[in-house]
């Protein structure tokens, strides 16, 4: 698969996750197996602002080829700033457009999964990105649209198609549906038939290396973009390079294993996150994807999520039983899940689909990130 001037093989991409894809992240998952791993969403006015939590959460690694940013904005002219800033300043190789985020925080203001509805604020803000990000690819990620009757998903990708961008990903949800149910895979099919002249990635209940090539083989579809499917199983990046290149063979890794990884996960947080506390803090939310299935006892899952320093993480991973195999059946939903009842939008939002106007205050917050 080739995204702009990238190779990218095997083709698989790492979604953005809030709160997930840091620095230490994506090096894990790197260690693993190869792709494209992508930062977290990056507000594109905190961008040209140069908030400092931002410039922190665009750092990247000596090992991070291509640095790819996703950018989230309402407004052509921040988006069309930011590009340039990153193209400009060398701050990444490729800008991932995010049409996706399905939050109320995000779509009641206009952005993320709402914003495709309004088809020429779209292309207004696809073409300032394209325009001033010189020759660094730009892509986008996108939903099927706000719900089933307000479906977006074709028209966003034409329209993406006709101002230039190098690819498209489709997670196969509305925005109402958000993690719940089942995604659309036949969506991703029409999508690849409605724009073949670019690569198209799908997205969407992909929980092992056999789920994504079943959706390249039903769907057409170039590549996949994971983003669930990894939590606590950073090794399913191994399992995707054995996969597309022909080989059966999958990790079933023991507990012991599993705790050696839960190690190093912590280790890279502490290190990129600052120091011990901030990073033991943040892996708590990892310790429940990472034992799933297995025979834990609460008092053990309480000592791994309250340790306050390495040392003492090391020794609760100690007493895990490491022979405890791999359980079976555990491969499916991880993280949030379920739908909402309806879509926060702004008033008046689907009113008018040919509406140019650019949300108002705080469509991007500046201090959010994301």
């Amino acid at each position: 698969m080739k995204i702009g001037t990238f190779e990218v093989w095997p083709p698989v991409v790492l979604a953005p996750m809030a709160g997930i894809t840091n620095r230490g992240f994506r090096r894990l998952c790197r260690e693993q197996g190869g792709g494209v791993f992508v930062s977290e969403m990056i507000t594109s006015r905190a961008l040209v602002e140069r908030i400092p939590t931002t410039f922190e959460m665009i750092r990247f690694g000596d090992e991070e080829s291509p640095r790819s940013i996703q950018l989230y904005g309402v407004d052509p002219a921040v988006i069309g700033s930011a590009a340039r800033m990153i193209a400009q300043e060398g701050l990444a190789d490729h800008i991932d457009l995010n049409f996706g985020c399905p939050v109320p925080k995000v779509t009641r203001r206009g952005g993320g999964a709402a914003l495709p509805y309004k088809r020429n604020l779209l292309r207004a803000i696809i073409r300032a990105a394209v325009e001033n990000a010189g020759s660094l690819p730009v892509t986008m990620k996108m939903r099927k649209g706000i719900d089933d009757d307000h479906l977006t998903y074709l028209e966003a990708a034409r329209i993406a198609v006709e101002e230039g961008v190098a690819a498209v990903a489709l997670h196969a949800r509305t925005a109402k549906q958000h993690y719940g149910g089942f995604a659309d895979w036949d969506a991703i099919r029409r999508l690849k038939e409605a724009v073949p002249e670019v690569p198209v990635l799908g997205n969407g209940d992909i929980w092992n290396a056999d789920d994504a090539l079943r959706m390249v083989a039903e769907t057409g579809c170039d590549g996949v973009v994971v983003g669930r499917g990894c939590l606590g199983r950073p090794w399913l990046f191994r399992d995707l390079d054995r996969a597309f290149e022909g080989s059966p063979e999958r990790a079933r890794p023991s507990l012991g294993e599993v705790g050696a990884m839960m190690f190093r996960h912590a280790e890279l947080l502490c290190e990129v996150l600052g120091g011990e506390r901030h990073g033991l803090v943040d892996f708590r939310k990892h310790v429940g994807w990472y034992l799933k299935g297995f025979t834990i006892g609460a008092e053990t899952r309480r000592a791994l999520t309250s340790v306050a320093t390495l040392a003492e993480f090391e020794a609760r991973v100690a007493e895990l039983d490491p022979d405890q195999p791999w359980p079976d059946l555990v491969d499916g939903p991880r993280g949030k899940s379920g739908e909402r009842a309806k879509v926060m939008l702004p008033h008046g939002w689907l009113d008018d689909p040919e509406d140019m106007a650019v949300p108002g205050a705080g469509a991007e917050d500046p201090t959010s990130g994301g």
